[in-house]
């Protein structure tokens, strides 16, 4: 894996970089054409315990710690903050950089979006968000995201490409339900 230290100086490096897409902050309303769209969501336990635990790890950049890949943010999600993920994927690691875009944070809703610049296998947006329903009292992660390959070897290796978006799915929702039990219990 990359020294914390030079992925910090990589961050350090690419503060002001554009985003790399036109579609910055669609994840509000409707995704923009011609990208695969992902939208997975997963019950992390009921009432108000549960969405204190999972406002928590979430902006604690919990649904990124998992055993192959590491986040390296410059701080907790906030409007501008830079974020390298790397990522272990089929014997290489690869350095993804985004860009928090906005937050969320209401009374029964939490979370935030980014966005990706250059340094970033692919082009796109992701939302992370946390909501308790006032109805039910089911606190639920959901991840949106629109994106596609923006690297030669993403878009050569397509399905591998949405093979590991759909593992970051699986093992996030994972990682985000075992950081709600461990406080609720």
């Amino acid at each position: 894996m990359p020294e914390a230290d030079r992925v910090r100086d990589l961050l350090r490096a690419h503060s002001d970089a554009p985003f790399s897409y036109p579609d910055v902050g669609a994840t509000r309303g409707e995704f923009p054409p011609g990208y695969t769209v992902v939208r997975r969501a997963a019950v992390l336990g009921h009432g108000d315990p549960a969405f204190r635990s999972a406002k928590q790890a979430l902006m604690n950049w919990g649904p990124f710690r998992l055993p192959w890949m590491h986040a390296f943010p410059q701080a907790a999600p906030e409007q501008g903050v830079l974020v390298a993920v790397v990522v272990r994927l089929a014997g290489l690691w690869w350095k993804n950089i985004s860009r928090v875009i906005y937050t969320v944070d209401e009374p029964h809703v939490c979370g935030f979006a980014y966005g990706t610049l250059q340094l970033h296998a692919e082009m796109g947006e992701e939302l992370f968000l946390v909501e308790l329903s006032p109805s039910t009292g089911e606190v639920t992660y959901k991840i949106q995201a629109f994106a596609r390959p923006r690297h030669p070897l993403a878009r050569i290796a397509y399905p591998l490409a949405r093979a590991t978006q759909r593992r970051f799915g699986n093992d996030s929702i994972a990682a985000m339900q075992s950081q709600v039990a461990s406080h609720d219990a």
